[in-house]
């Protein structure tokens, strides 16, 4: 099942409205949404506990929800 606005915030806390709405865009249910924010916040321990990588789904989250290493 898709992600709702609420399960979004309720994970990632406020955030802004594109992000959301690019979120919800992917497809991903809210199980995958904190999959990808535990990779992206804690990969090595997930690693060392013998998880898989994530898969295409939740690679695509992460994508979304890391940061530009660009600055302007």
């Amino acid at each position: 099942m898709t992600m709702t606005r609420e399960e979004i915030i309720s994970v990632l806390g406020p955030a802004d409205e594109e992000v959301i709405a690019d979120l919800m865009a992917t497809g991903a249910s809210a199980v995958e949404l904190r999959e990808a924010w535990a990779w992206l916040h804690s990969d090595e321990a997930l690693m060392g506990a013998g998880r898989p990588l994530p898969g295409s789904r939740v690679a695509a989250l992460i994508d979304l929800l890391e940061p530009d290493d660009e600055e302007a």
